[in-house]
């Protein structure tokens, strides 16, 4: 916070009175202490769920939430996350729920500079696919300010696509504070999907979007396109056709 004071006795003394506010809030900010264990959870209804660009519910609304634990001190989380799908059922198989399970650990490399690394692991119960659709990915994030620059690495089969692993996911993006309006976060994204051994399968998808917290919930509106045909529905409708996806979300 800046503060302009014109250079009188009584600004003088307004300044000393800040100065003193402001240490006694830092001492008393100090002696907090910081929850070693922190639990939070996370609920909401999407229009579409849409993941890499591409549609996984058929482009009808999905129910999602999850739960995570983060271990302050060291920067270590695990978490688990679930959404209705159909895509396994389009493709022949079973199951209409995805869940994924995850950890890692995140942290500063300085004081503008943060990474992420850790696994996730996608599991589609009873999704009966040959191959499996279930997978495993490594990945790394490294964020600057709004940005971020993040690559995911399979060691399985990618979603139950013959031949695939070792694919990987470039994702490169920003959530950019819209400082006119409170609580409002410009959303931008373009990430490049490379299917190994399948390059007919591998595309590049991009969204643009906002989302704006409320206090009781986030509301988010998106712009979601993938450059691609290859993905169809049984209707053949192109599953990362243009689409607006509209989310609300709450986390607690």
């Amino acid at each position: 916070m800046k503060i302009k004071l014109a250079g009188s006795a009584v600004a003088n003394a307004a300044l000393l009175a800040l100065v003193m506010m402001g240490n006694a809030q830092a001492q008393e900010a100090a002696a907090a202490p910081v929850a070693e264990h922190q639990l939070s959870y996370n609920a909401a209804l999407t229009t579409e769920y849409r993941y890499r660009g591409l549609s996984q519910s058929r482009f009808d609304p999905a129910l999602q939430g999850g739960v995570d634990y983060t271990h302050s001190p060291t920067g270590f989380y695990v978490g688990t996350w679930l959404s209705t799908i159909k895509w396994t059922k389009d493709l022949g198989g079973d199951g209409n729920v995805e869940v994924d399970l995850y950890g890692g650990k995140r942290g500063q490399i300085t004081e503008a500079i943060s990474y992420d690394v850790g696994g996730l692991y996608y599991w589609y119960p009873s999704n009966d696919l040959h191959p499996n659709a279930n997978t495993f990915e490594l990945y790394g994030q490294v964020g600057f300010g709004p940005g971020y620059l993040k690559y995911s690495h399979s060691t399985t089969n990618l979603f139950g696509t013959t031949d695939s692993k070792q694919s990987g996911y470039l994702d490169l993006g920003a959530n950019v504070p819209v400082t006119a309006v409170e609580g409002l976060v410009l959303n931008l994204h373009v990430g490049h999907q490379r299917v190994k051994n399948n390059s007919p399968l591998s595309y590049t998808d991009y969204k643009v979007g906002v989302t704006k917290d409320f206090g009781f919930a986030s509301v988010s509106l998106a712009w979601i396109k993938a450059n691609t045909e290859a993905y169809v529905d049984p209707r053949g409708r192109n599953l990362g056709r243009s689409a607006a996806v509209l989310s609300v979300s709450k986390t607690f």
